[in-house]
């Protein structure tokens, strides 16, 4: 305290009022005595940073404090004023419920690999649970009532654990942690944890304040973290596919869309950490990888001085953005590349992409390799300009169709996938039917379809009024779905007679007697349970399991589904051009390359 009380004797203000004194010019100047003025004034002030250098420092007001940069620049989780054995799970049990998008699906491996090293123990029987978390989405109101709903559920669940166990406590992840925050733990007061999607790493501290009685949150968004040194604990089913994030974030700022607000600025993952976690899945048997990310063919990562430049970032024909031109960076196409090469028998996936990241060099990767699904997700939204306009898409009606015939031009056989929203704001009769017309001109096999339901923070709650009726909406949507079903059919009858390449995924869901899986096209396929050919060319046969690529011959096809009798195992190794694989060095060394350049199939 006598360092604080020399301090504060410095800071000292006279209180008394000092008369006003006015001082006339003198004609000449006494040098000698604003020397002196001057070296009193060094004096003092030397006097004083002695006694600051000397005094306590910020660290021991925040005792035992260490902040340390983990290998990939993001700051490690230590916490020092709580003991190592008190940040500790000791065994608790935690549950998960996942809610919405593939991301979620990520999130929770993330924050689960955090857990699991931190001593908590995974439990898939609620009844068991010490800890539940639910991973939310907040995109539209119907998936937040859910939420809702299941957390007054879990509450009562929690009063009568009360009487008979240790006290359960029940956390909020994800989107809906950031967006509804104060509803949550003020008002509601159904929840003891809330962590943003950037603050995953706090769990462990946030679970321990909660165990004092506290309610506890963390919903802090960053410009840095991408989790790139947490390797995710998959629990795929039967292990056979997996999700990797590749970067998180959206800066495309869509005048409908809350997950700027809640998942904040684009930031890619490195490159050397995507394709190590890639290596150790193929390592483990998986057969195929989905690339995540809210915008994930902007991927840009700029993490090592050899990926700069001056390039600017490639847009497809037509497209523009409400932010500038980004540039340097190694762009989607080169990791796409790459992931690619580490294993010709594993398929890749990727969602959610934006229409605008299409340049032609990735549409033609695509079309080389073997193992790169020909499968596009295209999100319309709408088949109006001027709702597009609305929506700050960055398109029209006619370059989105422009998109569309380069893809099916550069990739052949490729199949479409897309989103879109009935009723969005200021949207007429007329828009709503371009957007049926522009469902019947595309043909697409696989759509997501909405009533458009308006998100605070949005540009379209600020500034646009929400002024189409709740059942025109559901009407339009009802219309929509129709003709999405239609124009589904139709795309998938012209597949009956052909023979397609199936990753099994196992049993289906509505007969044990047969069994279910994916095209390239990410088609679900059921056919019958009974061996099959090991090999096209050989008598003897074997069971099929999921994990199995197998040959189907297609006999019959719906809007949603397609039918038929297996005929023999196979590989994308024997059923596909491929690409020569490269050994672990040769991937790093071709990333770190020229990333301008896109190799061709050997």
């Amino acid at each position: 305290m006598e360092y604080v009380r020399s301090l504060k004797s410095l800071f000292v203000i006279s209180h008394h009022r000092l008369p006003l004194r006015y001082s006339l010019p003198r004609c000449c100047s006494n040098l000698a005595n604003t020397s002196v003025r001057s070296k009193e004034r060094r004096t003092t002030a030397d006097k004083f940073k002695t006694r600051l250098s000397s005094g306590p420092s910020f660290q021991e007001f925040v005792k035992a404090v260490s902040v340390k940069r983990t290998s990939h620049g993001e700051y490690s989780d230590q916490h020092g004023y709580l003991s190592e054995d008190l940040d500790m799970g000791n065994s608790r049990k935690v549950y998960f419920e996942t809610y919405g998008c593939q991301m979620n699906v990520n999130d929770t491996e993330i924050a689960w690999s955090i857990l699991q090293r931190r001593g908590y123990q995974r439990t898939f029987d609620l009844n068991e649970a010490d800890v539940v978390l639910l991973v939310t989405c907040s995109v539209r109101e119907k998936a937040e009532q859910t939420i809702w709903n299941r957390l007054q559920q879990l509450t009562a669940m929690k009063k009568k654990r009360l009487k008979t166990h240790t006290p359960m406590k029940i956390g909020i992840l994800g989107c809906m942690a950031e967006r509804l925050k104060t509803e949550l733990l003020e008002q509601e007061k159904l929840v003891d944890v809330i962590a943003g999607p950037d603050a995953y790493r706090d769990l462990p501290r946030l679970l321990t304040l909660a165990d004092g009685g506290h309610q506890v949150s963390n919903v802090l968004l960053s410009l840095e973290e991408t989790y790139a040194d947490i390797m995710p604990v998959h629990h795929a089913p039967q292990g056979y596919s997996a999700f990797v994030s590749i970067m998180r974030g959206c800066d495309n700022m869509c005048s409908y869309c809350i997950v700027p607000f809640t998942r904040g600025r684009e930031r890619s993952r490195p490159v050397r950490s995507i394709l190590e976690e890639i290596r150790v899945l193929s390592d483990q048997g998986v057969k195929e990888v989905t690339l995540l990310g809210q915008n994930v063919n902007s991927y840009r990562d700029t993490s090592e001085q050899q990926f700069g430049g001056s390039d600017l970032t490639k847009l497809s024909r037509g497209f523009k953005t409400v932010y500038r031109t980004k540039q340097g960076g190694l762009r989607f196409s080169d990791l796409l590349d790459a992931v690619s090469r580490i294993d010709p028998d594993m398929r890749i996936r990727f969602t959610s992409p934006h229409p605008k990241d299409f340049p032609d060099e990735v549409l033609h990767l695509i079309a080389e390799r073997g193992n790169i699904c020909k499968q596009i997700h295209l999100p319309a939204q709408s088949g109006s300009s001027q709702v597009l306009k609305a929506m700050r898409r960055g398109y029209t009606k006619e370059a989105y169709l422009g998109l569309v015939e380069n893809v099916k031009r550069i990739i052949q056989g490729v199949s479409l996938s897309s989103d879109f929203i009935s009723g969005f704001c200021g949207e007429t009769e007329e828009d709503h039917q371009q957007t049926l017309s522009l469902i019947r001109e595309v043909g697409y096999n696989v759509g997501f379809l909405f009533a458009y339901s308006m998100r605070k923070k949005t540009h379209a709650f600020h500034r646009l009024p929400d002024d189409v009726p709740a059942e025109v909406k559901q009407r339009r949507l009802v219309e929509c779905i129709s003709v999405f079903r239609e124009e589904a059919a139709r795309v998938n009858a012209a597949l009956v007679g052909s023979t397609q390449l199936v990753l099994v995924e196992g049993e289906s869901k509505r007969s044990a007697k047969d069994l279910c899986g994916r095209t390239d096209g990410n088609m679900k396929v059921i056919f019958p349970k009974e061996d099959v050919a090991v090999h096209t060319s050989e008598s003897n046969t074997g069971p099929i399991n999921a994990g199995d690529y197998v040959l189907v011959k297609i006999l019959s096809s719906n809007s949603q589904s397609l039918r038929g009798r297996a005929l023999s195992h196979s590989s994308l190794r024997d059923t596909v051009a491929h690409c020569e694989p490269l050994s672990r060095h040769q991937v790093d060394e071709h990333v770190a390359s020229d990333t301008s350049m896109i190799e061709t199939c050997h």
